[in-house]
């Protein structure tokens, strides 16, 4: 936790003011979705910068032109959401888990942004959740849920993916944009403020017609699948790259 330490150092005098207004975004009706989350991803931005985060974006263009769509990355901590709000040009709503929708900040960007959170342990609670995010998908929203449902901890390697999370994308028939974060783990995980960069890979997206017949276990497993393919790629291709500059 020593980089958000710095980070509200950093923004010590500024960071009571991004608070309250990011607050206001969820408490007055006449601040638009659309808004709110643009002001939330300009003190995101800030907040990578004062903590020495940078984040590396990677297929963009597979991002879906129609709203309305889901994304499906992997899970490595509390900062993964931080990544997504500097990186994804389309605002978004997500899935969250009870626990961490209590603690300050993320309490206030969940209600600017309209965000769930879900408690796994109840599982009516869980289906009502789900059963909300597919009726707002269908209304064109964007959301992000984390299909393991829990954070891995063992860096870039993948838990399983739950078929569970996947049955609001069928339900309400839109495409899944699986997505792989690379490194994420590092700014909140490690003990450490040395600079460090976060990179997300928006692989291309899976439409209904695709899926249809699949059962959701299936779905879970595939994305699963493109992500950690994409990952080692990246990983091979870096280590070249990188070996590469040293010769």
């Amino acid at each position: 936790m020593y980089r958000i330490a710095m980070m509200v150092l950093r923004l010590f005098l500024k960071a009571p003011y991004y608070l309250f207004r990011i607050w206001m975004c969820g408490r007055n009706d006449k601040i638009s979705f659309e808004e709110a989350y643009a002001y939330i991803k300009k003190v995101t931005i800030a907040a990578n910068k004062a903590g020495r985060v940078k984040i590396e974006s990677y297929g963009l263009e597979n991002i879906p032109e129609k709203n309305g769509f889901v994304f499906f990355p992997n899970h490595q901590g509390l900062y993964d959401v931080l990544a997504f709000l500097e990186s994804c040009p389309v605002p978004f709503a997500f899935v969250i888990k009870k626990e961490a929708s209590k603690i300050i900040l993320l309490k206030q960007v969940t209600d600017a942004l309209g965000s769930l959170s879900i408690d796994r342990e109840d599982i009516r609670q869980s289906m009502k959740v789900i059963a909300k995010m597919t009726e707002e998908v269908k209304g064109g929203k964007n959301f992000l849920i984390f299909a393991e449902g829990t954070r891995s901890k063992a860096g870039n390697k993948l838990l399983d993916f739950k078929g569970g999370s996947f049955k609001s994308a069928v339900k309400a028939q839109c495409p899944i944009v699986p997505c792989a974060l690379i490194d994420a783990f590092k700014p909140f995980d490690e003990k450490s403020v040395k600079p460090v960069a976060v990179k997300i890979i928006y692989l291309p997206p899976i439409y209904y017609e695709e899926y249809r017949n699949m059962k959701t276990v299936e779905i879970a497993a595939e994305v699963k699948n493109r992500i950690e393919k994409a990952i080692t790629f990246h990983q091979k291709f870096s280590d070249q790259k990188t070996s590469i500059i040293e010769e």
